[in-house]
C-alpha cells in the first residue's frame, strides 16, 4: 500500500496485513493498543493468535473461500485480546492483487471497534425484552417464551399451564407507604418467584402487580395444585420493606393446554378471565378456567352480535296481543311483543334470544326501535280508524339509564301526532324493587310527559305493601304463571285474588295475563278482574291483522252474563284504559 494511504488508514482504523499464509507483517498503533500486544510480538505471528473461539470454523473457512477467489469479505469478527478481553470488530478483508500476474500478494485487514456499540444494541434489545424494575421477561418477550413452549409443548406432548398472578392488596402499599415501597416490593416479589419455579419454566411481570407464570411439564392436576399453592404460601409470607412489615396476597387464574387449545394470546385472556373468578371468589387463591363455559360464553357472544345484525337488516318485528274486557268484550289495549324473522329459521320467538340481550346494552338499542315502531304503528292507525293504548316491556337496563326520560321526551316530540297517553312502558316488579328511588323517581317523569305505567310480572318479585304505594303505575299486571293455574292450584288462586284486592285498594286497574280458557275468565270475573290476555283471546299477531281481528271479535256470552258490580268498580280505577 503507498505509503500515503498507509498513513490515512492508520489514523482512522485499525489495520494490519498478512501474507498468503496468514502470518502477520504489519500492525499499526491502533492494532497494537486494542489487543494488547507489542509490534514484536506480532510480526510473523499467524493470525489465529487473535481467535477468540466464539466463530465455529466454517466461518473462516468461508472467509477464506472468499479472500482466496480475490474478492473482499465483509463481516463482523470476535477477537481475544492479551489479557483475554473480547472485542468485535466491524472488519474488512481486501486481497492485493498484483497487476503483472493477477496473483493474490497478500491481505489487507481494516478494522473498526464495535464492542461498545454491540453491548448498547444488546442493552437496548433486552430492555425491549425485559421489565426494568425486576429484570423478569415483559409481555413482549413473554409472547415469544409462550410461543416456544406451546410449539414444545405440542412436538412433545406435554401438558402446559399458563397462569396469571395479581397482587391482592397492593393498591394499599402503594397509597400507604409510596411507589417507591411499593417497587421494592414487586422486586421482592419477583425474586421469591423465580426462586419457587424450575428453570425451564418462565416467571414474566406484564404491568403494574401482574406477573405471568408459564410452567412446562405439568404432569397431573396434583402437581399442579401443590406447585400454585407453593406461589400462593411464598407470595403471602410477610415483607419487610423499608423497616415496615408488609402483607400481601395473590389471586391466580390457570388455563390449561392442549384442554384450552388455543393460540398464545388466547390462553392469557383465559387465564386472566379465571384470575378475576378467583378474586371474585375470596382472593388468596387459584381458579381453573373453565373450558366449556367458556364456549357458552363465545357462544351468547355470537348471538348478541347476530341480533345487532338483525337489528341493523330490519329483521325484527312487532306483534301484538290484545288486551280486552271481557265483559264486554272491547279492546281496551294492545301489548307489543318481539319476534325475529330469521332468513333461516323463520319467525323466532323473543325466549330464544331476548335473555341474552338483555345483559348488553345492545336491549337498550332494541328498546328505542320498538318505541319509535311502536309511535309509528299508533300514528297509522290514528289515519284509518280508531288506536288502542300500545303497552311496551321496558328492560332493567334501559329503564335505569340516566338519560332514560330525555330519550323518551324526544321519542315523543318525533311523533307530536300521537297523544303520550296511547304509550303505557311496563317494568317488572323486580325491578321495580331493586332500585326504588330511582324507579319512582323515572316513573313519576315519564307520567309528566303524559305517558302510562304498568307493574308487569306482579307476584314474582318482593314488592311490599309500601313498594306499591309508592310505585304509582296505572296498572298491575297478574303474571301469567300464577293466572294459569288459579283452576286447579289454591294458592296460585290466593295470590290472584290477593293481588286483585290489592289493586282495587290501592286504586289501580288490574289486567290478567296468561288467559288460556273459558273457565279462567269466569272465574276472574268472579274476582273482580275484567282486563285480561292470553291465547284464549288472541294470540299475538302483526299490526295489519288487528284492525281486522278486532271488527269481528265477539266475546263469550258466559262472560257477559256475570253480575258487574265489580266490574264497574274495577274499570273506575283507571278510566283511561276505557274503549278509545
Amino acid at each position: 500500500m503507498d505509503k500515503k494511504y498507509r498513513r490515512a488508514v492508520d489514523a482512522a482504523a485499525i489495520f494490519s496485513e498478512t501474507d498468503l499464509s496468514g502470518r502477520i507483517t504489519y500492525v499499526n498503533d491502533k492494532f497494537c493498543s486494542l489487543f494488547g500486544y507489542g509490534r514484536d510480538e506480532l510480526l510473523g505471528a499467524n493470525h489465529r493468535v487473535l481467535n477468540s473461539g466464539q466463530h465455529p470454523s466454517e466461518f473462516f473457512s468461508a472467509m477464506w473461500r472468499t479472500i482466496a477467489l480475490g474478492k473482499v469479505w465483509k463481516g463482523e469478527i470476535c477477537n481475544r485480546a492479551k489479557d483475554g478481553a473480547l472485542h468485535w470488530v466491524e472488519t474488512t478483508l481486501v486481497p492485493v492483487i498484483d497487476e503483472a500476474t493477477g496473483n493474490i500478494k497478500r491481505y489487507l485487514a481494516i478494522r473498526f471497534d464495535v464492542s461498545e456499540k454491540r453491548r448498547l444494541l444488546h442493552s437496548l434489545q433486552w430492555r425491549v425484552g425485559h421489565d426494568v424494575l425486576t429484570g423478569l421477561p415483559n409481555r413482549t418477550y413473554l409472547s415469544e417464551l409462550l410461543d416456544q413452549a406451546l410449539e414444545f409443548s405440542q412436538v412433545e406432548n406435554l401438558p402446559l399451564a399458563v397462569c396469571m398472578l395479581d397482587l391482592d392488596g397492593f393498591k394499599a402499599v402503594n397509597d400507604g407507604y409510596g411507589h417507591a415501597s411499593g417497587d421494592r416490593l414487586l422486586v421482592e416479589v419477583a425474586r421469591r418467584l423465580r426462586s419457587i419455579v424450575r428453570g425451564e419454566d418462565v416467571v414474566a411481570r406484564l404491568a403494574g402487580d401482574e406477573f405471568v407464570l408459564v410452567l412446562r411439564h405439568v404432569r397431573g392436576m396434583d402437581e399442579l395444585q401443590g406447585a400454585l399453592n407453593r406461589v400462593l404460601i411464598a407470595v403471602s409470607m410477610p415483607y419487610a420493606i423499608d423497616g415496615k412489615a408488609i402483607n400481601v396476597f395473590a389471586s391466580i387464574g390457570v388455563t390449561l393446554s392442549p384442554w384450552d387449545n388455543e393460540d398464545a394470546d388466547t390462553l392469557l385472556r383465559h387465564a386472566d378471565q379465571a384470575m378475576y373468578v378467583a378474586k371474585q371468589s375470596g382472593r388468596n387463591r387459584f381458579h381453573l378456567f373453565d373450558v366449556s363455559r367458556d364456549k357458552e360464553v363465545r357462544a351468547t357472544y355470537q348471538t348478541v352480535e347476530r341480533v345487532r345484525q338483525a337489528l341493523v337488516d330490519n329483521e325484527l318485528r312487532l306483534h301484538f296481543q290484545p288486551k280486552i274486557n271481557m265483559r264486554d268484550g272491547v279492546v281496551v289495549g294492545l301489548e307489543a311483543l318481539l319476534r325475529w324473522k330469521h332468513p333461516q329459521r323463520g319467525l323466532v320467538p323473543p325466549r330464544e334470544f331476548l335473555p341474552v340481550v338483555e345483559e348488553t346494552d345492545l336491549i337498550v338499542d332494541i328498546g328505542e326501535w320498538v318505541m319509535e315502531q311502536v309511535l309509528t304503528q299508533l300514528q297509522q292507525w290514528q289515519r284509518t280508524g280508531p288506536g288502542w293504548p300500545v303497552s311496551i316491556n321496558i328492560s332493567a337496563r334501559h329503564f335505569q339509564r340516566t338519560d332514560f326520560v330525555e330519550r323518551l321526551r324526544q321519542v315523543l316530540e318525533r311523533h307530536p301526532a300521537v297523544s303520550p297517553r296511547m304509550l303505557d312502558l311496563q317494568i317488572v316488579e323486580s325491578v321495580a324493587v331493586e332500585n326504588l328511588a330511582h324507579v319512582s323517581a323515572c316513573l313519576q317523569a315519564c307520567q309528566a310527559l303524559g305517558v302510562g305505567f304498568s307493574l308487569g310480572g306482579f307476584g314474582t318479585g318482593h314488592c311490599s305493601l309500601n313498594d306499591l304505594k309508592h310505585l304509582r303505575t296505572q296498572t298491575i299486571k297478574i303474571d301469567k304463571t300464577f293466572v294459569r293455574d288459579i283452576l286447579n292450584d289454591r294458592d296460585d288462586l290466593a295470590l290472584t285474588e290477593a293481588v286483585i284486592g290489592l289493586a282495587r285498594a290501592f286504586g289501580r286497574q288490574v289486567v290478567a295475563e296468561g288467559l288460556d280458557s273459558l273457565e279462567h275468565g269466569l272465574l276472574l270475573l268472579d274476582l273482580g278482574c275484567e282486563v285480561a290476555q292470553g291465547y284464549f283471546i288472541a294470540r299475538p299477531m302483526p299490526a295489519g291483522q288487528i284492525p281486522g281481528w278486532v271488527k269481528t271479535f265477539i266475546p263469550p256470552s258466559q262472560w257477559q252474563a256475570r253480575p258487574g258490580d265489580q266490574s264497574e268498580a274495577a274499570l273506575a280505577c283507571d278510566p283511561s284504559l276505557r274503549p278509545v
